[in-house]
């Protein structure tokens, strides 16, 4: 009956570190990937991102453009 309960206790982390390494990458934004603090030389681009459970970290970077309104000069 132990060994039941230890084998749904591990299939239930092995089912969270899944879900947890699964990211998703808008269009208009790219994701930058740390493994333990180091950034990886290249980024992820839109769709599902998979990353290393307990050594990747995502930062997502937006990439659109954004508009100041410039007030009107007088010539």
């Amino acid at each position: 009956m132990i060994v039941v309960w230890i084998l749904i206790a591990l299939g239930a982390l092995c089912l969270l570190g899944a879900v947890t390494s699964v990211r998703v990458v808008q269009e208009f934004e790219r994701g930058v990937v740390f493994r333990f603090g180091r950034v990886r030389p290249q980024t992820r681009g839109p769709g599902l991102a998979l990353l290393a459970p307990l050594a990747d970290r995502m930062q997502k970077v937006n990439l659109q453009v954004i508009t100041l309104p410039v007030p009107a000069q007088d010539g």
